[in-house]
């Protein structure tokens, strides 16, 4: 019961968040075909705002379920969010075992793992290191990844853009723990993503 009252406060979320986007930012989705429609799969996008999230929860198609720093419990709202969406929550600059293990088998069930490889709202720009978590996911499952850009959303551009790229398939690097490769799909993945926001 508790489950299928969470899927009626999901969906009514969602819903919301949708038409609220869509008259204020008139948001368009572009590349949505690229998200396979079922199977383990890794969705990365920038992190510009509170917003990013949501947005990729009604864009995606998918049942997604976020990475989310802990912080999040202080707000009652974002709380609650994260309460209906599932979300795994991790301490900051943490491989906490227990949101790896969750976050693992969320792709070994067949579903969407969603992050933000900056970490923090607006990383890159802040000069923030970018984080490996999305690449150890990748390497550790074999799922693919689907980059994932936003833009636009601004006073000089006020109309919102969610990109998704094509899968990148690391499959031939599954299991490897050599951080020189960690570093190298790392590095891709960004780099996908931020062509993506062009």
């Amino acid at each position: 019961m508790k489950n299928v009252l969470k899927a009626i406060a999901r969906g009514i979320v969602k819903g919301a968040i949708y038409i609220y986007c869509k008259v204020v930012y008139r948001f368009k989705v572009i590349g949505k075909e690229n998200i396979p429609k079922e199977g383990a799969v890794i969705i990365c996008g920038n992190h510009r705002s509170f917003l990013d999230p949501p947005l990729i929860e009604v864009t995606c198609g998918r049942y997604a379920r976020f990475l989310a720093k802990e912080e999040l419990t202080k707000s009652k709202f974002l709380a609650f969010l994260g309460f209906i969406f599932d979300a795994i929550l991790v301490k900051r600059d943490s491989k906490e075992v227990k949101a790896l293990k969750e976050s693992l088998q969320t792709l070994k069930n067949g579903d969407c793992l969603a992050l933000f490889p900056e970490g923090t709202r607006n990383g890159l720009a802040k000069g923030e290191e970018v984080k490996d978590g999305a690449a150890f996911f990748a390497l550790r499952s074999g799922a693919n990844v689907v980059p994932c850009g936003i833009s636009g959303g601004r006073k000089e551009h006020k109309r919102l853009t969610v990109k998704y790229g094509k899968p990148l398939d690391f499959s031939q690097y599954k299991g490897s723990k050599d951080k020189e490769i960690i570093d190298k799909v790392t590095k891709e993945i960004m780099g996908s993503i931020i062509e993506l926001t062009k």
